[in-house]
């Protein structure tokens, strides 16, 4: 693995049956890059991010993530990364302390240190008037602020979101991406999945897929001059219609 890349993947594939979901894709992400992972809903983006997190294995070819094996390492790279998903990221029924808490002991954080971390966390969101409000009763964006924020706790190197602004209204969806900005600048690798095609500007590099393939992989800047469009949707659609 060479020293300034976080993931590498080689032909990596899953199938189900006669279904190939995500098909010999090959790519490597570096130490602090926002790299975008891009595709419509099915186009098995999500089905990859899985075998990257160790959550489920390939069926054939071969990745590593913070330089661990996905076939044989899962657990070492479970504790290198951070994870945030658009569904499930906290507990509606905990307050947004005990989220921390729980969060930073799963993390295997010390006491100490998760004390620490929720007084920092806390400062930092301007969340002193709702941490000890249920998290359930909080807003979809407050929610996904302080996902991303307990996904960071551990200070992993890198952090896998998956359709993190699904839902949000733009200017969260804005503010979301300043933090994203903003940790990736302190060296967190950011690896995230989105269908908002706008949001492929912001990142650093871009693949795209569909039909479990990598059709497209570069800079937004030189995906739109090499498509000959003016925006990343227009790449996109391009694409899309082969």
């Amino acid at each position: 693995m060479k020293e300034d890349n976080v993931i590498e993947a080689q032909e990596l594939t899953k199938t189900f049956g006669d279904f190939t979901a995500v098909n010999a894709i090959s790519f490597e992400v570096k130490k602090g890059e926002i790299f975008g992972f891009l595709g419509a809903n099915g186009a098995g983006k999500t089905t990859a991010m899985k075998m990257l997190i160790g959550i489920s294995k390939p069926s054939f070819g071969e990745a590593k993530v913070a330089g661990f094996d996905v076939h044989t390492q899962t657990e070492s790279i479970k504790k290198n990364i951070g994870y945030m998903s658009q569904k499930f990221a906290l507990y509606d029924d905990l307050t947004v302390k005990e989220n921390i808490t729980f969060f930073g002991g799963i993390y295997g954080l010390t006491r100490t240190r998760i004390k620490e971390k929720t007084k920092q966390l806390i400062t930092e969101l301007g969340l002193h008037e709702i941490s000890n409000q249920l998290v359930g009763s909080l807003p979809l964006g407050w929610k996904q602020k302080i996902s991303f924020s307990v996904a960071l706790l551990h200070e992993p190197k890198i952090v896998f979101l998956d359709e993190p602004t699904g839902g949000v209204d733009p200017i969260t969806r804005r503010q979301f991406w300043e933090m994203i900005y903003k940790a990736a600048h302190e060296g967190t690798t950011i690896f995230v999945t989105t269908h908002y095609m706008d949001e492929a500007e912001y990142c650093n590099r871009v693949s795209i897929m569909v039909d479990g393939k990598i059709e497209a992989l570069d800079t937004p800047k030189m995906l739109k001059k090499q498509f000959k469009v003016e925006n990343m949707n227009d790449v996109f659609l391009k694409l899309a219609r082969g």
